[in-house]
């Protein structure tokens, strides 16, 4: 047996590792149904904690991976579930290779990614899921509901900014719920929400060069409060802005998705690539 924390001993959360072990069976019954698991669907759960939703998801797939970087919790999932069904990749969630589990994207199934993100990683984790969203049929993740609430808010609005910009150029998301935090063990101080995401077709992604639009909204958002014609001035002229209808004195926050692009378009066709990529 895998060196670790015995089964029958309480597993005491660690605040590193940003723990937080859903315990509410109603709960979980909410997001498995949000889920709809099917038999066949290749599927990985991040951070399966004490297995609260990695037993339920077994009950209706056929083999389900999961990714944590707990070695105590390793060795209770191991003793609990057989490898045949259960193949568990013991290592940070951050630095993951989440195409490794897909093989061939044109031969195998789509991936479908779900999990409690732990709080204190869930933004640098949703950006590196990103970039594997070409492999992935569908995410839902229950996060900090102020993140959520950032993730799917639309311009003008105060949770509007960089993260809202970036995941909804890629993704179609929608908040479906809110869990209450004595749905934990031990207890947030803050309100948690479940997220779906689904990646937008490759037709949808006109932005001309990622990284030149990734840099663009960086630095629009950088001074979120200054007008465009200040924290973009570096970029565009006043009157360039205006041509692609924006004004310039339009702070950030005002833009929609399709106008980061447009401004990114832009800059990509002088070929400055290489010169507003950090």
């Amino acid at each position: 047996m895998t060196a670790g924390t015995p089964r029958g001993v309480k597993h005491v959360p660690r605040k590193r590792f940003g723990q937080n072990f859903l315990v509410s069976r109603g709960v979980v019954a909410e997001i498995v149904a949000a889920i709809a698991p099917r038999h066949d669907d290749l599927l990985v759960e991040i951070g399966p904690g004490l297995g609260a939703l990695t037993e339920p998801l077994l009950d209706r797939l056929a083999h389900l991976h999961v990714v944590e970087i707990d070695r105590d919790l390793i060795a209770r999932l191991r003793e609990r579930f057989a490898p045949a069904r259960l193949t568990i990749h013991e290592g940070d969630a951050l630095t993951f290779d989440f195409a490794a589990l897909t093989g061939d994207a044109d031969k195998e199934p789509p991936l479908r990614v779900v999990g409690n993100l732990p709080y204190n990683i869930s933004t640098p984790l949703l950006f590196h899921l990103a970039e594997y969203a070409d492999r992935v049929l569908d995410m839902h993740f229950m996060l900090q509901k102020e993140v959520v609430d950032r993730m799917v808010s639309a311009p003008g609005g105060p949770e509007y900014g960089r993260l809202s910009v970036m995941l909804q150029y890629r993704y179609e998301m929608e908040r479906l719920f809110l869990v209450p935090a004595a749905a934990f063990d031990p207890a947030p101080k803050v309100a948690s929400a479940i997220v779906r995401m689904v990646p937008r077709p490759a037709s949808a992604l006109v932005a001309a060069d990622a990284a030149v639009f990734a840099r663009v909204v960086t630095a629009a958002f950088g001074q979120r409060r200054k007008m465009l014609r200040n924290t973009l001035r570096d970029m565009l002229a006043e009157s360039e802005l205006a041509a692609l209808g924006i004004r310039p004195t339009a702070r950030a926050e005002e833009l929609g998705v399709a106008e980061f692009v447009r401004i990114a378009n832009v800059l990509a066709v002088r070929g400055l690539s290489n010169s507003y990529v950090s």
